[in-house]
């Protein structure tokens, strides 16, 4: 019998994050940079409106864009909508068999022909650079309020990630360089030190962080419990994008029964109003079929009405 290797499982497992080389070509590079700058410029004039807003972290977001005095958008949402322009383009990244062949192993999927469709369609996001100022996220974990105790802690990571088994994979791939995560390796199987409990929100210099430099190209993968922030550069009003970062997950369906669990992750995905169009006529991304059986897999999530929200901020 062949034991499948799991190099990107393991060091997921072990650090909480895995850092995947040369995912696209420069070729690939190069053409989503552009339909990425496209969506970038669109969202900054105020011709789209789904985006993230400095100084905010957390969803909701303004319905209108601060000027770019006060630092603007450091976000686009929704590359996957049927309005978006440049979405077939995004479609053919997020769908594409090398970003789901990561995910797969990740997940622990083992596709069979004519099988269920195991991954869920998720979020599909783009992380911009704020204009005129930095901006800084505070040291959080994604799915786990930071005014829990010890105890509460440690069971919701038990409780997300069982027997180490992850329940979405996400995913930050650079078009452009890019420093801006930074992660305390292993924080994703443990509770909070002292020092990272009593450390300021905005601390530079948390004990054994590590910056992840990712080139274009290059994509990190990693547990969102792990703990981490993310550290923006500003730049020039009107110059070129320094940072273009696709910014997805991808889920696992089914992976619990217990009700809580799915409603956990159903806020976590539907809190960013994903639900409001994914079941549209003119969502169908025309990308193949398992494009739209990931799409169906989220659309039995429900439109996300009423499912609040994560995290405050």
């Amino acid at each position: 019998m062949t034991v499948q290797s799991t190099p990107h499982l393991d060091a997921l497992q072990r650090d909480g994050f895995v850092v995947v080389r040369s995912l696209l070509s420069p070729e690939e590079v190069t053409q989503f940079r552009a339909v990425s700058t496209k969506a970038t410029t669109l969202t900054r004039a105020g011709h789209w409106p789904h985006f993230r807003t400095v100084p905010k972290q957390f969803p909701p977001w303004p319905t209108t864009p601060p000027p770019a005095s006060e630092g603007g958008i450091w976000g686009v949402q929704h590359l996957l909508h049927p309005e978006m322009p440049g979405r077939a383009e995004f479609a053919r990244f997020y769908f594409s068999e090398k970003v789901l062949a990561v995910a797969e192993e990740l997940l622990g999927v083992k596709r069979t022909e004519g099988g269920e469709e195991a991954l869920v369609m998720e979020l599909f996001n783009l992380l911009v650079a704020p204009e005129t100022k930095d901006f800084k996220l505070r040291w959080h974990r994604d799915d786990i309020p930071e005014t829990a105790g010890p105890e509460e802690e440690l069971k919701l990571l038990e409780s997300k990630s069982p027997q180490g088994k992850q329940s979405h994979a996400q995913y930050n791939l650079a078009l452009c360089p890019d420093a801006s995560l930074i992660v305390v390796p292993g924080s994703h199987r443990r509770v909070r030190t002292e020092a990272e409990r009593n450390a300021d929100p905005y601390e530079p210099d948390m004990p054994n962080q590590l910056v992840v430099e990712l080139q274009p190209g290059d994509a990190v993968f990693y547990d969102s419990n792990i703990l981490h922030r993310g550290v923006y550069r500003g730049k020039p009003e009107g110059g070129e994008e320094t940072r273009l970062t696709l910014h997805g997950s991808i889920g696992l369906k089914g992976m619990s029964g217990n009700e809580a669990d799915k409603k956990v992750r159903a806020t976590a995905v539907l809190q960013h109003g994903v639900g409001a169009w994914v079941h549209r006529d003119d969502a169908a991304f025309g990308v193949g079929e398992r494009a739209e059986k990931m799409r169906a897999n989220l659309v039995a999530m429900g439109t996300g009405e009423g499912v609040g929200y994560s995290l405050q901020g």
